[in-house]
């Protein structure tokens, strides 16, 4: 198998004339892009990094960012990116966990590196005046040079870092081989052509961003890159640059579709969305396939440790269905108490979802984390902490994480499906479901709702999901109503931050019959019975 560097020498050699990166006014062809990776893998070897190396990089979606990511590729180099938003602490323990050598950073992260002691210790390399740094990232790009790819398919390619939303970050050590293998499959399961375009957006720290960037190299395709999401620029760039490809996390889609600047002419070229990270809500499913009449809405599923669990090219079709097992992976589904990979769950029943570690794509376990490894790798399979069922077509249901599962007397509820339930209702714009402690029932369901009107209040919800198909039991018996819901870098809600009250409530009256807010941003703004 060819290595990333040689797979990006692929479409210089094809298509050297095509446009490879947009970044405002800086537009890239693949043979410009070319050079400035040559004169970044020299400056690597001048600062002393060598093949299997790692580099630490706090950057934000630039034409800067993609090239240094493609110069690791060719130098051997195992880039570790980093959230530009990370605080010090998280710059000491990824500098210390991965031994990088050097750090890359901008202005937007310079007082983080700082403050870290650790990078104090490493040669710092800042781009755009970044405060502190001891060389310039702008002149390792512009000293041009040829490439040579120094890598091999079985090297480290990249180390991302897991949120680290329920501890501290895991490092996902992934080989050249198992990146191209999935940006092949990221091709075949998306249906892209040559010279797809797709918006950028989406971080280059996160497996969905790096998908993009490897995916298109392999078909001659535009990255147009977007620094920092803002749905009004989003709708621009994707008019002005003519994209054909969306693939956002469900939260943009609905900034997106929500900004006052949004009509469907607007975006007809976009002919293929895309969507992974969270769950996509039906009501939001339904106003995006409305407002974009896509030929292809896919539901994609996975993980930084194996990036394609399984996908639905149909989502619209089955809503809440994340399809069949993708080209690269076999999926099972088993007990939630399972101990070994062959106690499987019964059709409809719901478990815990987990995937093959034979796959193409599959990591190989977590770095310097035995303990990790120890509660997720298990007889050769990835146990991924999410739950889910399958249903009599065969096809996955994904319902939440093992950790979110709500025990209310005796049940086991998904917020998932009744977050579904809720985002139908007109007046709700977002919403998140949590348990929250009882002292009867264990724990009670408790809806958190952003309401897109005042016109709507607890009773007129929870007439709502008796009228649907939800069963009793999954019905909230509390509603609170707030400003925001709560959600990581990249749109995934943090359920953690409801359960304990890091949240703000609605301050005004919804309607004339409903409750006034309450000062304590832990009181729900009502109760309903069971």
């Amino acid at each position: 198998m060819l290595d990333l560097g040689r797979t990006f020498l692929q479409s210089v050699e094809r298509n050297p004339g095509a446009c490879a990166l947009v970044d405002g006014d800086t537009r890239l062809t693949y043979a410009d892009a070319l050079v400035r990776i040559g004169g970044a893998v020299r400056a690597l070897g001048a600062a002393g990094l060598a093949r299997g190396d790692h580099l630490l990089v706090v950057l934000q979606n630039r034409w800067q960012m993609a090239v240094l990511h493609w110069a690791c590729q060719f130098a051997g180099v195992i880039v570790t990116p980093l959230n530009w938003r990370a605080k010090a602490e998280e710059i000491d323990y990824c500098l210390k966990d991965s031994l990088a050598k050097a750090i890359v950073y901008e202005p937007v992260s310079a007082a983080a590196v700082a403050d870290s002691v650790l990078a104090q210790r490493v040669l710092r390399v800042g781009l755009g005046g970044a405060a502190g740094a001891q060389q310039r990232l702008e002149h390792w790009l512009a000293a041009e040079a040829a490439p040579a790819p120094q890598a091999r398919a079985d090297d480290w390619s990249l180390m991302l870092y897991t949120s680290g939303t329920t501890g501290k970050p895991k490092g996902v050590p992934r080989r050249h081989r198992a990146e191209r293998a999935a940006a092949l499959a990221h091709v075949a399961q998306n249906r892209y052509a040559y010279g797809e375009r797709t918006l950028g957006v989406m971080p280059l720290y996160h497996t969905m961003g790096v998908r993009s960037l490897l995916a298109l190299a392999l078909l001659d395709g535009t990255l147009v890159c977007m620094p920092k999401f803002d749905a009004g620029t989003a709708i621009e760039l994707i008019e002005r640059e003519r994209l054909t490809h969306l693939y956002l996390v469900p939260t943009l889609y609905h900034d997106v579709l929500a900004h006052p600047s949004f009509r469907s002419e607007r975006v007809q070229t976009v002919r293929k969305l895309g969507f992974a990270g969270a769950p996509m809500h039906d009501a939001l499913l339904q106003r995006l396939d409305a407002a974009f009449r896509p030929d292809l809405f896919v539901n994609h599923y996975g993980s930084s440790e194996i990036y394609t669990f399984s996908i639905n090219q149909d989502a619209v079709r089955k809503p809440g269905s994340a399809g069949k097992s993708g080209i690269n992976a076999r999926l099972r589904v088993v007990k939630l108490d399972a101990a070994t990979p062959d106690d499987l769950a019964a059709r409809r029943e719901e478990g815990q979802i987990i995937a093959d570690l034979a796959g193409d794509e599959a990591f190989e376990g977590y770095h310097n984390r035995p303990d990790a490894n120890a509660k997720a790798l298990r007889d050769g399979w990835y146990f991924t902490g999410d739950t889910g069922y399958v249903d009599d077509d065969g096809d996955l249901y994904v319902t939440g994480r093992v950790d979110d599962m709500i025990i209310s007397g005796g049940e086991n509820i998904s917020p998932v499906d009744i977050e579904s339930v809720l985002s139908l209702h007109p007046a709700v714009d977002e919403v998140a479901v949590a348990g929250l402690s009882d002292e009867r029932w264990g724990q009670k369901v408790v809806a958190f709702v952003k309401p897109r009107s005042a016109a709507v209040d607890a009773a007129a919800l929870d007439a709502h999901c008796r009228q649907s198909d939800l069963v009793n039991f999954k019905r909230p018996r509390e509603y609170v109503f707030v400003q925001e819901i709560p959600k990581s870098p990249v749109g995934k809600i943090l359920r953690r931050k409801l359960v304990a009250g890091e949240f703000e409530v609605v301050r005004e009256p919804l309607s004339p019959t409903s409750p006034t807010a309450p000062a304590a941003p832990t009181a729900a703004a009502a109760e309903v019975t069971r």
